[in-house]
């Protein structure tokens, strides 16, 4: 359902809520000289009462949506990114996608093999793994068909129908190229397979590079275990590249000399195009934006001031730069990003705004380090066609009438 939020304009009241405040101070000394004081709310419940492990207050309703995936138990749920702040999504608001359900692990007796084009196969469990050199590091994850419901009908209403599939944590763990090097490489190695321990047995082919690189052997998000459904206890991270190659609950890395061509690479995520040709290892999520406030389902309180505020993404390097337009791309204004602006991470931007009351369009675009601007729709269709749905990187329109009511305007 479309969240009909009230954007009040902020100025006015501050400067209104300022004045009631000096009124109030002022009535409450006289009052206290003629009566006594009003008792207070008196003592709260316990912490402990609802679990050693905090829980946000019953005021705050924040969520994440079901997504719509399949049948059976392919399933997910999508990031609140209209509600949040910052560029951290919160563990237990973290999208995720499932193709067997989300499996319960013992971290005791769960184990990864590592074996192939190595000097030295090995099965490492989870207390080997931490005795590692770890590292902490902050990347956004993306699922491939973030956005692809906007090629058909209905459209999402939100900016967590729109672009719920992504979301941003500290990630901690062991980088892979150390256990790589632990067990020597053979001078043929060039790819690699990741396989998770879910009833789908997700596997992916990874190439090396990219191994050697960044990636990490994650069993830590936020500062604490992974979710169940984050992979708990161990996933592969690769950041940047498309979420499903991150794959969740790892049980084996096989070293080889070329990729595997698994099921779910030749088929779910597999890149139709308009000559009749097939996209594979699409690897990369690349650059991307979007407004979060004000976005659809919101409605703003009247012509005034507000902050225009939303993320920007790139799985292929460091955003450097996001424009932010009033009027349906007639003209342009950079956004502020704010700090820390990270490579391959989320970047929260802010713009200030008066909206003079008239129906119009507002949007974003955001520019990497590596020169890629972000298309429109038309642009991509010109690439994809009308069945590469996946990799939707276009601006998202939303349009704004005169009533202060908020729509995706996808055009």
């Amino acid at each position: 359902m479309a969240d009909k939020t009230s954007l009040k304009p902020t100025r006015r009241r501050f400067i209104q809520a300022g004045v009631a405040s000096s009124a109030a101070l002022l009535s409450s000394t006289t009052m206290a000289q003629e009566t006594t004081l009003i008792p207070g709310r008196g003592p709260g419940r316990r912490v402990i009462d609802t679990g050693y492990y905090g829980v946000p207050s019953e005021f705050a309703k924040t969520q994440r949506m079901k997504g719509n995936r399949g049948p059976g138990l392919v399933g997910g749920s999508l990031t609140p990114l209209h509600e949040l702040e910052g560029m951290v999504t919160p563990a237990g608001l973290h999208f995720e996608v499932h193709h067997s359900g989300v499996p319960d692990i013992d971290p005791a007796e769960h184990k990864l093999l590592v074996h192939g084009l190595v000097d030295d196969a090995k099965i490492f469990t989870m207390e080997d793994l931490m005795r590692f050199p770890k590292v902490s590091r902050f990347h956004f994850l993306e699922c491939a068909g973030n956005g692809m419901g906007e090629w058909m009908s209905p459209r999402g209403q939100t900016a967590q129908q729109t672009h719920g599939l992504t979301s941003c944590s500290q990630w901690t763990g062991v980088p892979l190229k150390v256990i790589l090097n632990e067990l020597g490489l053979r001078g043929d190695a060039k790819w690699l397979l990741a396989e998770g321990d879910d009833g789908a047995r997700m596997t992916r082919s990874i190439p090396l590079w990219k191994a050697m690189d960044d990636a990490i052997l994650a069993y830590k998000q936020n500062g604490e275990w992974l979710r169940a459904e984050q992979g708990f206890p161990l996933r592969l991270l690769v950041p940047g590249f498309e979420g499903n190659m991150n794959v969740k609950w790892l049980r084996r890395l096989e070293v080889g000399d070329k990729p595997w061509w698994t099921h779910h690479e030749n088929t779910e995520y597999a890149d139709p195009r308009p000559d009749d040709m097939i996209r594979a290892f699409s690897f990369y999520m690349e650059c991307r934006s979007v407004i979060t406030s004000p976005s659809g389902g919101m409605t703003l309180d009247g012509p005034g001031y507000y902050e225009i505020s939303g993320l920007a993404w790139s799985g292929t390097g460091t955003i450097t730069k996001v424009e932010v337009s009033t009027d349906n791309g007639g003209s342009w204004q950079e956004a502020q990003l704010e700090a820390p602006v990270l490579p391959r991470c989320h970047t929260r931007f802010r713009m200030p705004w008066t909206w003079d009351g008239k129906e119009t369009i507002i949007m974003s675009r955001s520019t990497d380090d590596t020169g890629a601007v972000q298309p429109t729709y038309e642009e991509m269709y010109k690439i994809q066609g009308p069945i590469g749905m996946m990799h939707n990187t276009a601006i998202q329109n939303w349009k704004i009438a005169q009533t202060g009511e908020i729509t995706n305007d996808r055009s």
